[in-house]
């Protein structure tokens, strides 16, 4: 409804966002107004986000990778640095290849490796309802499943093996750092993709000791992680006999650890 809008109601969003601390006001105006349905429905949506809520979740979608992720309240919303962990997997990832996304959440690795690679056999799994019903939307357009349950209890037994690329972007804030992040992420993202436990580790733990049973011979586990826990994730990797590697980019600060799958169980 860009047509449809005057100069001094755009005026008006952008200063009523950047007095609500929105470090992006002109653009987050710009997207509001676009996805708005009519005035009505634009003013309610700056009133959202004015409150704090994450923009992602008052229009619907998240940009990644060049898609457009669908997303809801209630489910976490894919950070831009996360693209590094899809570039690593993508170099890695051949036609063919099993590819799993555990906590998947909206869905939006696992599109977003489908999308550059084409043939894989993509499955995703969530333990929440709501991150799986958002990620069916996302991934069963590029031919994914998704499944629910808690990490590899939620995968079908005949993969165990057979998986190439594992990726997962697990929860790897430490539980008493959660109250330190940004206010939107605090009070609306749920905390269940945010926790990691004590030092932010414990799930990527669970992920890494059962990684060797689910992996084909020469299979990779990517996950991403801080760049202050990389050295103790790489030990954890080590320790349970994958070939590892921690990979950096500076201007995105994303950290992933990589292992590879090099012998059998």
């Amino acid at each position: 409804m860009e047509k449809t809008v005057g100069n001094n109601t755009v005026t008006y969003i952008v200063n009523k966002l950047r007095s609500a601390g929105c470090v992006f006001a002109e653009e987050e105006a710009q997207i509001l107004v676009s996805e708005a349905q009519s005035l009505e429905d634009l003013l309610k949506k700056v009133e959202w986000r004015a409150d704090g809520f994450p923009l992602e979740y008052v229009i619907g979608w998240a940009q990644f990778c060049g898609l457009r992720i669908e997303v809801e309240r209630g489910v976490f919303v894919p950070r831009q640095r996360t693209k590094f962990l899809v570039q690593q997997a993508q170099e890695l990832a051949c036609s063919g290849d099993i590819v799993v996304d555990l906590c998947c959440g909206s869905g939006a690795i696992g599109a977003a490796l489908a999308a550059a690679r084409g043939e894989i056999m993509l499955y995703s799994s969530d333990i929440d309802p709501i991150a799986v019903r958002c990620a069916r939307r996302n991934v069963t357009k590029f031919g994914g499943q998704v499944f629910e349950g808690d990490l590899y209890k939620a995968l079908p037994q005949w993969m165990k093996g057979h998986i190439n690329i594992l990726v997962a972007n697990v929860p790897y804030v430490p539980t008493k750092a959660i109250e330190l992040l940004p206010l939107e992420a605090r009070l609306y993202e749920p905390h269940l993709a945010l926790n990691g436990g004590e030092d932010g580790l414990n799930i990527l733990r669970r992920v890494v000791t059962e990684a060797p049973y689910w992996l084909a011979p020469g299979g990779h586990l990517l996950i991403e992680t801080s760049e202050r826990q990389a050295p103790q994730s790489f030990e954890i990797f080590t320790n349970i006999g994958l070939t590892t590697k921690i990979v950096r980019d500076v201007e995105w600060d994303a950290t992933v650890v990589i292992g590879t799958h090099t012998s059998f169980v």
